[in-house]
Order: C-alpha cells, then structure tokens, then sequence
C-alpha cells in the first residue's frame, strides 16, 4: 500500500488532499513554503474539522535556506477567569473534557499564521493575503464532502459532545454520525475567513472576529474574556536540537513535548542498534520512549515556570546515563498515564529551499465539541492539560500555558539535506518520529518509512491499560520475541490504523529535489510542482 512519492522542484503534503492542493497551487503561483503552508492551514482547517481548527493552536518550525531554523509558538493561554476556585466552586475535580468549561484556553493558530507570513515577507514572500485564504474560503462557500477520517472518527464522552452548544448542529445535523457521500457547506466560517482576508489576520484578536468569538464565549460561558484575546501574540522562540551522526534534529521547547522527541533520537543512538525492523530496533525505541517520557513527565511545563532548562537534558551524557538504564534483552515496567489527541501534521519545501514542518490542533477529536455561532469556530479542549492541584506541574491559573503534545520536527543533514517530517497523534507523536526517522537514517526511502507498520506504547482511546500496541504488518517472529521480552503487546486486526498516526515526510536533496510522501492512514498525499 505504498503511497507513490512525488519528485519535484517543490512539495507539501498534508493529511488531506484538499490541503495540499491548496499548498500546490500556492506553490504554483510563486509563493514560497511559508505562504503554502498558510493556505494549507486554513484549508484543511475548514475540511478536518474533527482533527483542527482556527479555534486551536499551532507550532511551526521554519528552516530557512541560509540554515537558520525558526521557531513560533502559537499556543494561547488559559482565560482571565479559569481559576482553579471557578471549577472547584462548580464542584468539578477535574477539568471537563467537553463542552463551554474545556474551551478555557486562547486560539493561538491565526497568530502564528500572521507571524510566519511576517517571517515569509522577510524572505522575498510576497502573495496577498486573500489568494493565500481563497481556497478555504472556496470550500466554505461551494461546500466540500465530509472526509473518510470524520466519517469513521467517533468522539470520546460521546454524549458530553452531543451536549456542547453548536456541536450537533454542525456536526451531526441528523442527531447522528453522518453518512458516506455527506456534504458539508460552513457558512459562518466562510465569512470569517472572507473578513480575514479582507481586514487581516490581526482582526482575530483585536477587530470584529475578536469581538464576536468574546461575544460567544461569554454567552455560552466560556472562562474566556475579549481581553484575553486582544493581549495574544504568537511568540518566536529559540528551538531546541540535538547533533546525531550526519545530521541535526530540531523539535520545539516546552510547553510541548519536542524534549521527549529529541531524548528519544538521543537515548536510541546510543544504544548502537544497526538496522531496522528487527528486536533491537523496536524495543530499543519503544525503551527509549519509556526514559524520555519520566523526563517530560517531571519538567515540561509553561516555558515561564521552567526549573530547569530544557536543552541540559539534551547532552551525551544524560543520553549515556538513560540509554545504561535500559535493559538490552527484558521491557521495563511502566506504569504511566498517556494522552492522546487529534491534530494535524503538515509539510512544505519550496525550490529555494525554505522548509516548514507545521502542526495545528484542537487536542482532543472535535475539540471541546463548542461551535461557536457567529464565527463558525470550533473551539479547542486543550485546556485539559492542566491540572486543578496547585501543587501539580502544570495547574490550572489564567495567563498559563498548558502542557502540548504537539510538536513539529525537522532534520538538516550534514550533507545538506533538508528534511521536513512529522505526526500526529498524542504521545505517539513523538514514538512516530522516531520510528519514520529512524526507518529512514537505516536506508528507507521516505515512501517506505512512513508506509512501514508502526507500534504505539501507552493507552488510545478507550483502552483501560498500557500496552505496547502493533499494526498487523509486523513479522510473527519479532511479535513473538516482543512477548518473551515482557512487552505487554496487543496486536491490532489492521494493516493501517488511524491510531498509528497520520505521518509525511519530506527530504530536499543536495541535487535541488524534493521527495514526499503522506501517510496511506489519512485523507491526504503529498504534491508538488
């Protein structure tokens, strides 16, 4: 089921094929990766609307072509009025998953796309704002069918989703999961989009989209005031790397889980495993993913309440000291809570050589399930994060920035390849870098890298306990060596599953190419010109 990889001067690929056909003719009209990967963000924010929206949040890196990476932070923080006091006095232990009290945070993703089209104009780009939005809002206005990912995407708390105010009217009009064939036209979401394009990306904080997302946030009672959104602006930030044989890999710091990425590639180099696909390959990851998460697990947090910095992690010396600690031959016990999440991964390189490795969310599937009226929007859960313990890492108090999963990776190898790769996926995001990465450095192509079934460490959806989880593709006898090691393994009927990510990757070689591929687990492919 190998996905045929493009070869061409430029590319992107994106989990559905509406977005990279939206990032192609960005491309094809002469704007570069960073003005590709807007118009790819805001399409298939209309689209996969269960996986993202304008009501998330965003990370980008940018590899530009004179070698300097870029990193911005667009994730908002809690609202002026989540206070751990309002959830406890409205006798909640726990912060809700659904519904007006998820939708707690700031939608930082519009900001982050104004801020990238700042760094893109620093770099010669130059294509209007509204040729860069017109494909979503085409979609919006002639209506687009409703993907096999939606269709087959059923909401944990299903009944909490049904419940949230909007939900059932956008999403399920019929009081059920739509059927195959469904078409969808978001009106009011058009009309966002057209007032963006028209007034600016700034208008979704500070104008007349700001105003009504205020205006439906506190009518549903959202802890969200208009003040919160007009004090946000996405952040550029200093991202973190770790120096492997023949390249350099980038990752995001915290608030996301880009240190646990990057400890992962670390602590597996230096158990000196030699070729993919057998034991050592696939215990040795999942091992080192055990390690790097007890990292994550005890420092990331809020990058304003950091303890210790994040990069004193990433040294030869803690990888040393983490990769000893794991036995060759036997899995380590691992009793941890995981999360999981919906999201979106993207991947853009254009002929000059700009790189973008992009990830927008709403954390869980559909978010909080809140659509909000007059927008269109659906607003983001990633609140969930915090905790209502002031004494946890990360607790819930207005201003702070939850604990994100997301995390966009890119690669520069020392032979001046340039690589773009990523998933989605929770705490699999980092397990499926790893794994995609790892399967390439061994020989791989990228086609064959992203194909390769995948495992997952930890809990999905619905799953009560922890379990080293393997698409069906995986050779019986490594299966069998897995159990005799002690991985508490659950082998999955599917060859591709949807709960081992949707992955792309995209290389740009020293002879001026670029080779992509998307995932064959999504809607999606990669395109070029």
């Amino acid at each position: 089921m190998i996905e045929t990889p493009v070869f061409a001067s430029a590319a992107v690929a994106a989990p559905h094929r509406l977005a990279s056909e939206a990032g192609r003719a960005v491309l094809a009209e002469g704007g570069n990766a960073i003005e590709a990967m807007v118009a790819m963000a805001a399409t298939i924010a209309v689209v996969y609307p269960h996986m993202n929206s304008f009501g998330g949040d965003g990370f980008w890196l940018v590899h530009e072509p004179g070698g300097k990476v870029h990193a911005i932070e667009a994730c908002g923080p809690a609202g002026s009025l989540a206070t751990i006091e309002r959830y406890r006095e409205k006798g909640f232990d726990t912060i809700p998953s659904r519904g007006p009290d998820a939708a707690l945070t700031v939608a930082g993703a519009v900001g982050g796309w104004q801020a990238a089209l700042a760094l893109s104009q620093t770099l010669g780009g130059r294509m209007p704002l509204k040729d860069v939005l017109a494909e979503a809002i085409r979609h919006c206005a002639e209506g687009y069918a409703i993907s096999a990912s939606e269709l087959r995407t059923v909401p944990q708390e299903v009944e909490a989703t049904k419940a949230a105010p909007g939900f059932s009217t956008f999403f399920w009009p019929e009081g059920e999961q739509p059927k195959a064939g469904a078409r969808r036209k978001p009106e009011a979401l058009g009309a966002t989009l057209q007032q963006l394009a028209d007034a600016g990306l700034d208008d979704f904080y500070r104008g007349d989209i700001g105003r009504e997302i205020a205006a439906d946030l506190e009518r549903m009672g959202a802890p969200i005031a208009r003040a919160d959104l007009e004090a946000f602006k996405a952040r550029m930030v200093q991202p973190l790397s770790v120096k492997l044989p023949g390249l350099t890999a980038y990752n995001f710091p915290p608030p996301t889980q880009g240190l646990a990425a990057l400890l992962i590639l670390g602590i597996f180099e230096k158990l000196g495993v030699q070729r993919a696909e057998g034991f050592d390959h696939i215990h040795g990851l999942v091992e080192a993913t055990k390690r790097a998460f007890v990292i994550r697990d005890r420092h990331v947090t809020d990058p304003a309440h950091l303890k210790v910095d994040p990069a004193s992690f990433l040294t030869a010396a803690v990888f040393e000291r983490e990769a000893e600690a794991i036995d060759r031959k036997r899995a380590a016990a691992w009793p941890f809570k995981t999360d999981a999440g919906d999201t979106v991964w993207m991947g853009a390189i254009d002929g000059s050589g700009l790189a973008v490795s992009y990830i927008q969310s709403i954390y869980w599937e559909y978010g909080s399930g809140c659509i909000l009226p007059r927008t269109g929007l659906n607003w983001q859960n990633r609140g969930v994060s915090f905790s209502l313990d002031k004494a946890s890492l990360n607790p819930l108090a207005p201003g702070r920035k939850p604990f994100h999963t997301l995390n966009p990776p890119l690669a520069r190898f020392d032979d001046g390849r340039i690589m773009a790769y990523g998933a989605m996926g929770g705490d699999g995001q980092p397990q499926f870098q790893a794994q995609i990465l790892s399967r390439y450095r061994y020989g791989q192509n990228p086609a064959a890298a992203v194909d390769a079934p995948r495992f997952l460490f930890g809990r999905t959806w619905g799953a009560g306990s922890v379990s080293l989880k393997l698409e069906s593709r995986f050779d019986p006898t490594l299966v069998a060596q897995l159990k005799a090691a002690g991985h508490p393994v659950e082998e999955y009927g599917k060859a591709y599953s949807d709960q081992f990510g949707h992955a792309g990757m995209l290389v740009k070689h020293q002879k001026g190419h670029v080779e992509a591929t998307h995932d064959p687990r999504s809607d999606g492919d990669a395109r070029g010109i």
